[in-house]
């Protein structure tokens, strides 16, 4: 009933064959998912009490436990007992979750279950301990509890938490080696015992997962034998990389191996409930294979047709590659939009490999999308195509004007993310003497410090504390706290030793900033006592464990060493300290589940800041939906609200606003309205001045799954296909024989897309009432 009053509501079907091959039920926000799955979870859970159930970890089920509990504690109020039933949930039934069984799905191993960052931990907290299960009843993946002799802990067996799994096959060749040999069969015969428990109890009656980048379902990496059972395995570096900021660090994530339930595990009860769910933009091209592609081990939620009961409950940027619905939306429209055109144009275009102004009537009816462009009376194929080929002129033409004589206002949820989404055009403008800029970073970033980086800092500090030197800087009131002329000598001098390749300069300057920076944290003077605290630093950063939360003051000097890249890069263009500004924003804490911004603690110094500087043009971090990098929506939301606030209190509506995307999200040419031009020299530029700067992320320790690299690497890769997008569509021609020097050295392109204050607060109010879920 839950899913067919969705259905009701939206006017969608569940299934859209013969494209669709496994039912899809579509909602607005990330959110509404969570609404929609604990509804579900619920009507379930009243006809089978004593069910065995199988629930994800991660951030993809917060808002699907935030509802199951927000509905069990309100479960007698009347605006809860009227949201039940307007789902077709009994309210009379009841909630009582105590007597089901609970499947652990997953387990990093080896890990400790006593970390907050291992999954039985987190299921312990908000399902065992949150739902008000029964233990007595939970098979659960204890890593300290498989196959370990008496006596013997983890950390004794694998030294280095690196496991050789290719001593299953191979013989040992050391006593160790015998002893982790017989501890990997000890583990696999558990493995065995796990699955035919999960049997025993009738297979898993109700599952809910997400699914990675590479289609994972639990671990069930892409390749995974679709007939698999519980089992001791590697992973992918897709894989790795999505786990590396639970794990702290990919240097860590590609040591462990993974504990997971099958495929078949899953799929063992016919009439198992096995819902998927997927959110955001990022998440599309995935959900497309899985959804539409055949059966194939490399689409691993293929597996889960056999289920009559199978779903994806997806958000409508997740279901943005499902074909027959985007054609059912577009039939659905009286007349197509400008952007619905030009993507269908464009598309087409792309795939085959036409130029656009070479497509034909012929192409258009090949294609349903641009069929219905010809269906709709909007002209020929030759007449939309001349349309579309000159609004794609007009947009580059844009990204080659400057605005003279503006204040700029560019902000950003973290440090490197104006680099990795906008740098050529900040570049561009920068060169133009008569505008003025400002760069804020709305939250500390500490999240992206390993402590491998941390450690490595102080004991460098350590070594150069007692150098003539810097006692000498200390003596003259180098490091008096405060003093913006001496903090921007510490940039300074950083670059001076970029530009002499010198060593022992750069560690100079960045080596006067962490000093500088315990000065300020610890609010203290002493030599001795800051030589203390720096031993005290280094003994934690030697003793935690990879991905543990940090103590409030550590995380505070993470986000110092952050802000201090910050300075380096703006720096690089000649913007002192007073030109960067560090808000560190409230709502950045660093928990699995963040809260949510408030006025007074979030918005208001945005507002003052907006006050003081007074902009002409502000840039944002402008994402498709709430999903996806949680803190790049909240920090959108933040920034709007401020500038409503600031528009009321100053009167100013001619403000211009700037959205930009990075490694994160794209957009669709047909999206954006301002292709900013990139050459090979600005390239050079980009990556310079990124592995000068952002010092600790030069190993890429939290990577994007979609490169084994540096983010800069990533940036420049998804700029050049951006590019290769419009010279597919305008022809090669267009760019080498341009009668501009800027657009025949074009290599690369940058999306922007402009709005007013009322387009953006439009934008923000559909985001936020999909927020709100009411």
């Amino acid at each position: 009933m839950v899913e067919q009053k969705v259905l009701e509501r939206s006017g969608e079907k569940l299934l859209y064959p013969p494209t669709e091959k496994i039912g899809v039920v579509v909602v607005d926000s990330f959110p509404a998912l969570g609404t929609l799955a604990a509804m579900r979870f619920i009507e379930w859970a009243q006809s089978n009490p004593e069910g065995a159930i199988a629930l994800p970890t991660g951030k993809t089920p917060e808002h699907f436990i935030k509802e199951v509990t927000r509905l069990r504690e309100g479960w007698n109020s009347a605006a809860v007992r009227k949201e039940l039933e307007d789902f077709g949930i009994v309210a009379s039934g009841g909630c009582d979750l105590a007597g089901l069984h609970f499947v652990q799905i997953d387990e990093f191993y080896p890990i400790n279950p006593l970390h907050h960052n291992s999954f039985f931990y987190y299921v312990n907290r908000f399902y065992i301990e949150g739902f008000g299960l029964d233990p007595g009843r939970a098979l659960l993946i204890d890593c300290s509890r498989i196959g370990l002799p008496e006596g013997r802990t983890l950390e004794e067996v694998w030294t280095d938490d690196e496991v050789d799994i290719s001593l299953r096959h191979r013989m040992a060749r050391s006593r160790s080696e015998r002893q982790q040999k017989e501890l990997i069969e000890r583990i696999d015969q558990w493995c065995v015992e796990y699955e035919d428990r999960i049997r025993e109890l009738g297979g898993i009656g109700f599952f809910l997962g997400g699914i990675g980048p590479d289609g994972h379902i639990g671990f069930n990496v892409r390749g995974s034998d679709l007939y698999s059972t519980t089992r001791l395995s590697t992973i992918n570096y897709e894989t790795q990389a999505a786990a590396a900021g639970d794990l702290g660090g990919i240097e860590v994530a590609r040591k462990r191996l993974v504990i997971t339930i099958g495929l078949a595990t899953i799929t063992f009860n016919r009439d198992c409930v096995a819902l998927i769910m997927a959110a955001g933009a990022a998440k599309a091209p995935v959900v497309a294979e899985a959804v539409q592609a055949e059966r194939h081990v490399r689409f691993p939620a293929s597996a889960l047709r056999t289920l009559r009961s199978a779903r994806f409950y997806l958000t409508r940027g997740a279901a943005g590659d499902l074909h027959a619905r985007r054609l059912a939306e577009l039939l659905a429209s009286p007349c197509p939009t400008d952007e619905q055109t030009e993507r269908a144009v464009i598309d087409l275009s792309v795939s085959s490999r036409k130029r656009i102004d070479a497509l034909e009537d012929e192409d258009f009816r090949s294609c349903p999308f641009t069929a219905r462009l010809l269906e709709c009376g909007l002209g020929s194929a030759r007449e939309i195509c001349s349309r579309v080929k000159d609004s794609l002129k007009a947009k580059i033409d844009a990204g080659t004007r400057t605005m003279e004589k503006r204040v700029f206002l560019h902000t950003e949820p973290h440090h490197d993310d104006l680099m990795l989404g906008y740098l050529p055009f900040i570049v561009r403008h920068i060169r133009d003497h008569s505008t003025r800029h400002y760069f804020a970073t709305l939250t500390s970033g500490f999240t992206a410090v390993t402590n491998q980086f941390m450690l490595r800092q102080c004991r460098k500090l350590d070594s150069l504390l007692h150098s003539p030197a810097f006692e000498d800087l200390e003596l003259s009131g180098y490091f008096e706290p405060g003093n913006r002329i001496f903090r921007n000598r510490d940039v300074w001098q950083y670059l001076d030793g970029v530009a002499a390749g010198s060593r022992s300069m750069k560690d100079d300057g960045e080596m006067r900033r962490l000093y500088r920076n315990l000065v300020e944290l610890y609010e203290e003077r002493d030599r001795q006592s800051l030589e203390d605290r720096i031993e005290e630093l280094i003994n934690y950063f030697e003793t935690q464990y990879p991905g543990k939360k940090d103590l409030p003051y550590i995380q505070q000097l993470k986000g110092m060493c952050r802000e201090w890249e910050a300075d380096c890069l703006w720096g690089y263009f000649g913007w002192s300290g007073e030109s960067v500004r560090h808000l560190r924003l409230g709502f950045y804490t660093g928990e699995i589940f963040t809260d949510e911004p408030t006025i007074d603690r979030d918005v208001a110094p945005v507002v003052k800041l907006l006050e003081e500087i007074n902009p002409d043009v502000v840039t944002l971090a402008l994402d498709p939906e709430a999903s996806g990098p949680d803190t790049h929506y909240k920090v959108l939301q933040t920034v709007t609200e401020a500038l409503r606030l600031h528009q009321e209190k100053s009167g100013r509506d001619d403000l211009k606003i700037l959205g930009y995307r990075n490694v994160w999200y794209r957009f669709h040419p047909g999206e954006a309205d301002i292709f900013v031009p990139v050459s090979l020299n600005m390239f050079a530029l980009q990556e310079s001045a990124f592995r000068n700067t952002f010092i600790s992320q030069k190993s890429a320790s939290f990577p994007s799954y979609e490169h084994d690299g540096p983010f800069s690497e990533l940036a420049q890769k998804i700029q050049v296909s951006q590019y290769q997008t419009l010279k597919t569509c305008l022809g090669r021609e267009f760019f080498n024989e341009h009668p501009s020097a800027l657009i025949r050295a074009t290599r690369g392109m940058v999306y922007l897309k402009a709005l007013s204050l009322e387009e953006l607060y439009e934008h923000s109010r559909k985001l936020r009432r999909s927020t709100e879920n009411r």
